[in-house]
């Protein structure tokens, strides 16, 4: 996936999850942070950021904050960029030749990433971005999430029923070699994890190629549970 009107930026604040403050080629602006999660590994006073300008002149925040450099890796951490990632890898075969593929899907009162269709079984994945790394090993989630424990519980339960289910968890940088549940901030998701593996649930992870303009999943990281 590719973006427009990248330009670099000093980071310097985050007022609230929405906001940051920034410094460009003039004085300190605010703008956009495409991600809620705390990040606070990756926003830090100082940090070199990239900024998608907007098109639309009448925002509020005239940029988007889409990626940083932390030491020698280039993060992303815009949180639609891992689903529009996936889609493109999916309907490239990343998970062999698939058909009907529809972002989105809705069944019962949940709403899946993705549904398709593969030698006649429906199958569904859903897509987790994991931007927190720490000495090689990626992290999800950065904060509780009890909307992912609600799917990754959902798909046990229909992995059951016949359907293949698939986490797919989008590294939004390259230079992890291992990817695992962060017990430390939500246990219950680990726990999740381990429970829909045992039902059936296929769980992958997948690194990166970022530059400041694009993001595109690249190769299969180790999981550990």
């Amino acid at each position: 996936m590719q973006y427009s009107h990248i330009e670099p930026a000093t980071f310097l604040a985050r007022p609230n999850r929405f906001v940051a403050t920034v410094r460009g080629k003039g004085e300190p602006f605010a703008v956009h942070v495409k991600n809620t999660g705390r990040c606070a590994e990756l926003l830090v006073p100082g940090a070199r950021v990239y900024l998608e300008r907007s098109e639309n002149p009448a925002r509020k925040t005239p940029c988007d904050l889409v990626a940083v450099e932390k030491g020698s890796l280039l993060v992303n951490m815009d949180s639609a960029a891992p689903n529009a990632a996936a889609k493109e890898w999916l309907a490239a075969g990343g998970l062999g030749p698939l058909g009907a593929l529809r972002a989105e899907y809705k069944l019962g009162d949940s709403r899946f990433d993705f549904y398709a269709e593969q030698a006649g079984q429906k199958m569904l994945v859903e897509v987790k971005g994991c931007t927190l790394e720490t000495e090689g090993y990626a992290r999800f989630p950065d904060a509780p999430t009890l909307r992912g424990l609600k799917h990754v519980n959902e798909l046990a339960a229909l992995a059951g029923q016949g359907w293949r289910c698939c986490v797919l968890i989008v590294i939004q940088m390259k230079g992890p070699h291992t990817f695992g549940p962060n017990w430390a901030t939500h246990p219950a998701f680990g726990q999740a994890l381990r429970r829909a593996v045992a039902a059936g649930v296929q769980l992958l992870a997948y690194d990166c190629r970022v530059t400041p303009k694009s993001m595109a999943l690249d190769q299969p990281v180790q999981v550990e549970l």
